[in-house]
């Protein structure tokens, strides 16, 4: 089983909805998926209760009991298990790291973003855990190229000590309706480049952990 803990500690990153996206598209492609919502917001818990259809198993715990959840879904037989952590505290954050296999930190093309990232990157190398770097919300291209502030922040955030994602989540739409009805944007707009954006990332994220066995983020 691998497990992905996704980390935000600057609100509005949009943490949640990329946990949401990552847990569906995993699912979609025929993984035992399980998403661990510790965030006492329960914004996670809330969408995947507004979903008709069959998706991944929510357990709604805290970090306490993360270790327990994670040795259940293991004997249980999960192929992958996302956490969607809280912004704070810093032990809570810190349980999530040293249980992943994978820590993904989601960051916008803002000043205070970046200089969270920096921190939460500090503490998964410190734990000594794999990381990875995902800009979110990143405004259009325009004219066939990147903002002056998108071009900025990968270049603030690969001094992280961290990898940058090669798949970068634009500012769309379709990821709030989609999580707004409990589905991810494959499944709400199948051919549109936000789908396209997050089967991209979680195909990366994938080959990172070595999980493979024939299955596709594009099984849907």
């Amino acid at each position: 089983m691998k497990i992905v803990a996704v980390i935000s500690r600057k609100g509005g990153a949009g943490k949640t909805t990329l946990s949401i996206n990552l847990a569906l598209t995993a699912h979609l492609a025929g993984w035992k998926t399980m998403l661990a919502d510790i965030d006492p917001q329960r914004s996670a818990s809330d969408a995947l209760r507004a979903r008709t259809a069959a998706g991944p198993t929510l357990a709604e715990i805290n970090a306490g009991k993360l270790f327990q959840a994670r040795s259940q879904a293991l004997h249980d037989g999960y192929d992958v298990m996302l956490i969607d952590t809280p912004a704070a505290p810093d032990a809570d954050v810190a349980v999530a790291v040293n249980s992943a296999d994978l820590c993904v930190l989601v960051c916008r093309p803002t000043f205070l973003d970046i200089a969270s990232v920096a921190r939460s990157a500090e503490m998964v190398r410190r734990l000594g855990k794999a990381g990875l770097i995902v800009l979110n919300q990143a405004p259009a291209k325009r004219a066939g190229l990147e903002p002056v502030n998108v071009q900025k922040a990968v270049e603030a955030l690969r001094f992280c000590g961290l990898p940058v994602a090669p798949v970068g989540l634009r500012a769309r739409v379709a990821y709030q309706q989609s999580v707004a009805h409990g589905r991810s944007v494959a499944e709400w707009e199948p051919a549109s480049p936000a789908s396209q954006e997050i089967a991209r990332l979680w195909s990366h994220m994938a080959a990172q952990m070595a999980l493979d066995g024939g299955r596709s983020a594009h099984a849907v």
